[in-house]
């Protein structure tokens, strides 16, 4: 039965499609596999597409707004680098904080300037350099165009980022003397100081009494 299906169905696909058999399942193959070749292609666009969808999506949704965080330190500036996404993303030029929480894909985590976000970054902006040791607010020494270009980098970052605080300055200790009275009122001080003992400090007026009483020794 099934032999005189197959032999039936053989003459009809020569009848129909005037191709041997071989040849007409050595197509049907072939169609088949560029079907699930274009349908995996297109599929996977489509999942891509959404994934870029959704991710722009969330990169749409409104931001929180911006928090004042008023005098921190340096240390606690850190804290706002971009590795807690609940907390905004911060850094400072020239002392002043700013938000760029709007620009988390240049100063977020993986961004190109990652590595300044957290911290007063103003020589390394004024310099354009990558470096660890530039990464400081301290701008002494630098040459009038890199105090220019650190100037545009303060504008733009006026112009586009909210202000939020400030980076508490260090003031260094130095060392002097626990009273910190000057030296001169203390040398003055010591000078107007009353002998002890009530015994006068002038030589002179000590040897003018030793004289007059040997004078009245003698005439006694």
């Amino acid at each position: 039965m099934a032999l005189q299906l197959w032999e039936t169905l053989k003459e009809a696909i020569t009848v129909y499609t005037g191709l041997s058999p071989a040849t007409f399942f050595a197509g049907l193959a072939l169609g088949l596999a560029v079907y699930y070749l274009v349908s995996s292609l297109f599929g996977s666009s489509d999942r891509q597409s959404e994934r870029s969808s959704r991710a722009f999506q969330e990169e749409m949704q409104p931001l929180p707004p911006p928090v004042q965080v008023g005098e921190i330190t340096d240390g606690e500036l850190k804290s706002y680098d971009g590795s807690d996404p609940k907390k905004p993303l911060l850094m400072a030029i020239k002392g002043q904080i700013y938000d760029v929480s709007q620009s988390r894909m240049f100063y977020g985590p993986g961004g190109p300037y990652a590595l300044f976000a957290g911290k007063d970054a103003s020589r390394a902006l004024a310099k354009m350099s990558f470096e660890d040791k530039d990464l400081t607010g301290d701008i002494s020494g630098l040459g009038p165009f890199e105090l220019d270009a650190l100037q545009d980098w303060e504008y733009k970052f006026m112009s586009k980022y909210v202000k939020v605080g400030t980076v508490k300055k260090t003031v260094p200790v130095t060392d002097g003397s626990s009273t910190g009275e000057p030296a001169e009122e203390a040398t003055d001080r010591n000078v107007d100081k009353p002998a002890e003992n009530g015994h006068a400090e002038n030589p002179e007026v000590e040897t003018t009494t030793e004289s007059a009483t040997g004078a009245d020794a003698n005439k006694e």
